[in-house]
C-alpha cells in the first residue's frame, strides 16, 4: 500500500521521502549521519540515494521509491511541499481553551463584546478567518483534495501559482501563524500522503477529489500578510543561524573558549533545523538548556545570554514553537542551574 501511495504521489510531481513505521515523522537517519550532525547538503547519503535527513532526500525516482519502499512496506510516505508546490492547509481539531483574543487571527483585532462561547479549534477559527473576508471556508473547499487526519483534523491541499517560497507556519506560535490551531506546510516542511496508516490511524481523503487546486487569491494574500513570505533580502542558510551566531558572540564576550563551548552546545540544536519533524529537538534542545543552565551557576555567562543564545538559535531551527521552546529551555536551565559547570581552557566542560 505506501509503494503504491508514493508512486502514486511521484507521478503528480510530488517529491516523496519515508516517515517512520506508524509514525508521521521521517525514517531515521543511518548510524553514521546520527553519530556526526551535519547539513543535508553535505550529505553523501542523498547522492547515494538513502533516505537521510527527512525532507531533503525526498524523490521523484520511482526505481528509488520501489527500493524504498519494497524493502521496507511498513514506511509511510511523507511529501516535500516546497519541491512539489504544495501549500497544505494543517487544520487541528484539538477541542482546548483558547489563548488571547489578538492570538486567534493574528493581525485581526477581535473586539471584547463578541462571543467567543463555542470557539475551541482551528475549523472554528479557519471558518471565521474565511467569513471575516466574505469567502467560502477552505475546510469546506471541495474542489481540493482534503485529507482527513487520524486526530480529527483536516489537511487541505492547494497548488502554487508563482514560484514564490511560501513559508511554514505553527498555528500556536506567537510568530508567524494564520490562525490558532491552523498550521500551515509548504517550503521547508513536509505533509503526510493521503493513504499512510499510523499508530492512530489512517490519513483519509474526503470526498472524490484528488487534486490539489491553485491557492485562492484571498488565501494567498492572508498568508502574505501573516508572514508566510520571506523578506527579499533574507540571506541564503549558513552552517550557524544568524541570530544563534549573534547570541553566541554577545555571551562570549571576547572570550574565546566559552564562545567555542557556545558553539559546541548549540550544534546538536542547529542540526535538527535539517529535518521538519523529528531529529530529535526536544531532547537536544533541553540537553543545551542544562549544560548551559550550568555554565551560568558557574558564573561563566549571565542567565540572560544563555536564554538569548538558546532562544535565538531554536527559533531559528524550529520557527513558530515559541510556547514549547520557551518550556524546553525553561526546564533545561532550571535543572542545569543546580548542577555548577566549569570549563576548561580548552573549551571542552
Amino acid at each position: 500500500m505506501s509503494l503504491a501511495t508514493a508512486s502514486w504521489c511521484a507521478r503528480r510531481g510530488w517529491p516523496v521521502h519515508p516517515l517512520a513505521a506508524g509514525r508521521k515523522t521521517p525514517a531515521a537517519n543511518c548510524s553514521k549521519c546520527r553519530l556526526t550532525p551535519h547539513p543535508a547538503a553535505q550529505c553523501p547519503c542523498l547522492a547515494a540515494g538513502r533516505w537521510c535527513h527527512g525532507f531533503y532526500a525526498a524523490t521523484l525516482d520511482q526505481r528509488r521509491i520501489s527500493q524504498w519502499w519494497g524493502q521496507h512496506p511498513e514506511f509511510g510516505v511523507g511529501v516535500a511541499c516546497g519541491p512539489a508546490g504544495l501549500i497544505v492547509i494543517d487544520v487541528d481539531a484539538h477541542s482546548t481553551e483558547p489563548p488571547s483574543r489578538k492570538r486567534l487571527l493574528p493581525g485581526i483585532p477581535i473586539a471584547d463584546h463578541v462571543d467567543l462561547t463555542g470557539l475551541t479549534s482551528g475549523f472554528h477559527t479557519l471558518a471565521v478567518l474565511a467569513a471575516l473576508r466574505g469567502q467560502a471556508n477552505p475546510a469546506d473547499d471541495d474542489t481540493t483534495l482534503r485529507v482527513r487526519t487520524p486526530s480529527g483534523g483536516l489537511h487541505v491541499w492547494y497548488r502554487a501559482s508563482d514560484n514564490r517560497r511560501w513559508q511554514c507556519s505553527s498555528g500556536s506560535s506567537q510568530g508567524r501563524a494564520l490562525a490558532w490551531q491552523v498550521d500551515v506546510r509548504a517550503h521547508g516542511g513536509y505533509i503526510v500522503a493521503p493513504g499512510t496508516t499510523t499508530e492512530q490511524g489512517t490519513y483519509t481523503p474526503v470526498g472524490t477529489v484528488r487534486e490539489p487546486a491553485l491557492l485562492p487569491t484571498w488565501l494567498a494574500q492572508e498568508l502574505e500578510r501573516t508572514g508566510h513570505l520571506p523578506a527579499a533580502d533574507v540571506p541564503a542558510p549558513r552552517p550557524v543561524p544568524p541570530r544563534a551566531q549573534q547570541a553566541v558572540l554577545a555571551a562570549g564576550k571576547g572570550r574565546g573558549h566559552v564562545q567555542r563551548t557556545l558553539a559546541t552546545v548549540l550544534a546538536p540544536v542547529e542540526a535538527c533545523g535539517q529535518v521538519s519533524e523529528g531529529a530529535g529537538f526536544s531532547d537536544a534542545l533541553n540537553r543545551a538548556a542544562y549544560t548551559l543552565g550550568g555554565l551560568v551557576a558557574a558564573g561563566r555567562l549571565t542567565r540572560e545570554q544563555a536564554e538569548d543564545a538558546l532562544t535565538g538559535c531554536a527559533r531559528e531551527v524550529r520557527p513558530g514553537q515559541d510556547r514549547r521552546i520557551e518550556q524546553i529551555i525553561g526546564s533545561g536551565m532550571a535543572a542545569g542551574l543546580k548542577h555548577p559547570l566549569f570549563i576548561s581552557h580548552s573549551g571542552r566542560p
